[in-house]
């Protein structure tokens, strides 16, 4: 193979691309139309990962829901974790009645905001809209203060968020590392604020993909991700804009099966049995 088709070193086995995730990890994850991996969730949870800081970009579904139900979370920073059309999702509804981790309540521009902040390297960013609501005393770690530029104006600041590790799956990568994320800049986001960027994809190209024109503008360099791995089909059963949709019949399943410990229990291993023999 030549030296300009050489696949360059990031890519990996979708479970040595999980192993990257350790224990007590800050884990950046995106909401679900945004490309949510959810095959490496599955080689997290076959693993047994425990106490994850789960930061959702900006709300939370199916993969939050699993990770919470599986023990998986000790702390959860989100504006909204929900199963959206199926209604509430029972594990997350469950955890907060028995504050089975932490909760860092936060609003959807709030957490945008913040990763903007670890994006720029910067410590901090204002946001005036969360003044006057109750978040603000239920977040000691969010401060308020006089506007310097206006004094008598108050302005709640949000330290940055700056994850460990930025975890979304992607239509294509080439082999030289670089991956297209079409049209949604938020992982673009998630992977210039977080310290490490994992990315599972649908697919593989020997082009590289900063020099077509017509996707480069779309191109998260090689620079900004550490780990990507083959993964087909690796939102399932969430969707992949533009490739499928949804998987309403499995989704209606969770939901049946998730409403009690017995059920989630059940559906899990039913789950990760069925990734266990894709995988064999």
């Amino acid at each position: 193979m030549s030296s300009s088709r050489k696949r360059s070193d990031s890519w990996v086995s979708l479970a040595d691309l999980a192993a990257e995730i350790p224990d007590g990890a800050s884990l950046a994850v995106p909401k679900d139309p945004s490309g949510v991996a959810m095959a490496a969730t599955r080689e997290l949870l076959a693993r047994g990962v425990r106490n994850l800081h789960l930061i959702t970009v900006p709300t939370g579904g199916l993969q939050a829901e699993v990770l919470i139900g599986a023990g998986a979370v000790s702390t959860l920073e989100t504006s909204a974790v929900t199963m959206g059309e199926f209604g509430p999702a029972p594990r997350f509804v469950q955890g907060v009645r028995e504050a089975a981790f932490k909760l860092l309540d936060a609003t959807c521009p709030a957490v945008y905001a913040a990763l903007q902040a670890g994006e720029k390297g910067i410590p901090f960013i204002p946001l005036r809209g969360l003044v006057e609501t109750d978040l603000i005393e239920r977040r000691p770690d969010w401060k308020v203060i006089d506007n310097p530029f206006n004094p008598g104006e108050p302005v709640a600041l949000l330290k940055a968020i700056t994850p460990d590790i930025a975890l979304f799956h992607a239509p294509l990568a080439d082999r030289f590392g670089n991956v297209f994320i079409s049209r949604e800049r938020e992982v673009m986001m998630m992977a210039h604020a977080s310290r490490r960027t994992l990315v599972t994809v649908e697919a593989m190209t020997d082009e590289n993909l900063l020099e077509d024109q017509a996707r480069a503008g779309a191109t998260l360099p090689a620079i900004y991700v550490d780990r990507i791995a083959l993964a087909p089909r690796g939102a399932w059963p969430l969707g992949m804009p533009d490739h499928y949709g949804q998987d309403e019949d499995e989704l209606s399943r969770y939901m049946g099966m998730a409403r009690t410990r017995e059920g989630f229990e059940a559906y899990l291993a039913q789950w990760l049995g069925k990734a266990q023999r894709q995988a064999a």
